[in-house]
């Protein structure tokens, strides 16, 4: 007996243990605590640059003082990458919408992305037209000119009893960081096909394929231009209380229709138009809306910045955000604040002067709200095609790559992705940061978000696990994503703990063990996506 536990101590001793520089962490620690400028990152990439809808001078102005700022840390090595094609940008420099007869009140909302605009105010009659298949199109032909349109009534709104923002308490950790039930799980841990995931239903009652909405979705563009409707008033896809989320109205694709401006509202101010409507009372409204598109090209760009390793500066870890968002209001928490924590995370390494065997590379990604577009074509770009699995020689020299994309909450732990090769790595890097709340790790996947770019080709990709704070019930693609819901000491915690990371990363001897590559994931019909077509400075 007393040799079998000699022999199990000594394979042990002889495993080696994963550490981290705790001298550099506190320099980190030290440098992002007490010496922090991300929210002076965030202020600029919000109030100043905000909204940052791909391809839309929003966008353009804060690349450019993305790369102003990497060149004021002393970072030079800095450019923007193109790949395309995305389509047509698009952005909104007025809006108003007045509610007119049967009483005035001003209405809370704003356009859809890719959505028209108007000559100056417009008045009409707002009518209920319920048009869900391509048959109803000829039920409504040349009973729409001048009318502003409802496609569905009155939504009802429940109590609330939960609180709006909460963090992760001792429990919901501890339920993270136990492996899901056996079975398919969709994003966020959403059940596919669970309520509010449905597709919508075509004229034989299945779900219709994303293909077939949206060769729907242009025809009933075309058809409003047609017959000359005024607008099409909407409920944001959820929320109340004045928060309104919405997204796109239309595709950014070069070829499909302009429709007209199509608006969401407030859940409560579009209630009270459809139970006016539906009650037979006449219903007037204005509104105003000055859209510009932009066609100068299809392609748009990543932001890539890096910091040149010293012995084996071919090998790369990678840490990224996406500096897209949509437009109701200026992306603070999707995702500047994501973009504003890795930001500062090269700051930090920079301003510590802290040297690294390997290369560092910030990604800063565009696209990401159409469908993770970006860091895609970067993936295939440099990396190799999911497709078919044929990789390129980077692909075995990325070490990791780090994303932070899930609102503005603190930083509790790790995602290992289905990995656990790397667990007892993850817990070294973690360890100094326990009394911060950082302790977590979890087996489960997550996705919706860019590192999924990088695990479809066998990479190791990582997203944080954050405190959701008010993300999901008051910031995500609202007009309430601004900059007052982000807390400087959640994004300063952030910080010290993703330059952390990235420093261990970029200074481990040994490569991360890996898992298997996938298999080959084909295109689907319909569903192609965008490709990668070099850089530029």
């Amino acid at each position: 007996m007393r040799t079998t536990l000699l022999l199990l101590t000594i394979g042990l001793l002889a495993y080696p243990q994963e550490k981290a520089n705790l001298y550099v962490v506190h320099q980190i620690k030290q440098e992002a605590l007490e010496n922090s400028k991300v929210m002076d990152h965030l202020f600029w990439l919000t109030d100043v640059n905000g909204h940052r809808l791909t391809n839309s001078p929003g966008f353009d102005r804060a690349a450019n003082w993305v790369k102003k700022s990497m060149n004021d840390f002393g970072i030079k090595d800095v450019s923007f990458e193109k790949w395309g094609p995305f389509g047509r940008g698009w952005t909104y420099s007025n809006f108003s919408a007045h509610l007119i007869e049967p009483a005035y009140s001003p209405l809370i909302g704003y356009p859809n992305a890719w959505t028209g605009g108007t000559q100056g105010p417009v008045q009409g009659e707002v009518i209920l037209a319920s048009i869900r298949v391509e048959a109803d199109l000829e039920k409504w032909k040349g009973k729409l000119r001048g009318k502003v349109l409802i496609m569905e009534p009155e939504r009802s709104i429940g109590l609330h009893t939960i609180a709006r923002g909460r963090r992760y308490a001792d429990a919901d950790l501890a339920a993270e960081a136990m492996a899901p039930d056996p079975g398919p799980t969709g994003v966020f841990g959403l059940t596919p096909g669970g309520p509010g995931r449905q597709l919508p239903a075509g004229p034989d009652g299945r779900p219709m394929s994303m293909a077939a909405i949206r060769a729907f979705r242009a025809k009933l563009h075309q058809f409003f231009v047609d017959e000359g409707v005024a607008g099409v008033l909407m409920p944001g896809y959820r929320g109340e209380a004045g928060t309104v989320f919405a997204g796109s109205g239309s595709s950014q694709d070069l070829k499909a229709p302009i429709p007209p401006p199509m608006i969401s509202l407030t859940i409560e101010h579009y209630n009270r138009i459809a139970r006016l409507v539906d009650k037979k009372v006449p219903v007037k409204v204005q509104f105003d809306v000055k859209t510009e598109f932009f066609d100068k090209g299809a392609d748009t760009y990543n932001v890539i910045a890096e910091i040149k390793g010293t012995k084996r500066p071919e090998e790369v870890v990678m840490i990224g955000a996406h500096l897209d968002s949509w437009h109701g209001a200026t992306g603070a928490t999707d995702n500047a604040a994501g973009c504003a924590v890795a930001i500062e995370a090269i700051r930090i390494i920079k301003a510590l002067n802290l040297k690294t065997d390997r290369t560092i590379r910030l990604a800063l990604w565009s696209g990401e709200e159409q469908g993770l577009f970006g860091s895609k074509a970067y993936v295939k770009d440099h990396f190799g095609d999911v497709t078919n699995m044929q990789l390129k020689p980077e692909h075995a020299k990325l070490q990791a790559y780090f994303n932070l994309d899930n609102g503005g909450g603190k930083i509790r732990g790790v995602y290992l992705q289905g990995n656990d090769m790397l667990r007892p790595i993850f817990e070294a890097w973690l360890a100094p940061f326990k009394d911060y709340g950082a302790t977590t790790l979890t087996i489960r996947n997550t996705g919706s978000t860019d590192h999924v770019s990088f695990n479809s080709l066998g990479l190791p990709g990582f997203q944080f696990i954050q405190d959701p704070l008010e993300y999901f019930s008051t910031t995500h693609h609202s007009n309430m994503d601004v900059y007052d819901y982000v807390p400087k000491s959640d994004l300063m915690q952030a910080s010290a703990i993703l330059a952390s990371f990235v420093y261990n990363a970029a200074t481990r001897d040994e490569m991360l063990p890996r898992k298997p590559l996938p298999k080959p994931q084909p295109e689907r019909r319909g569903e192609g996506g965008a490709r990668a077509t070099g850089s530029a400075n």
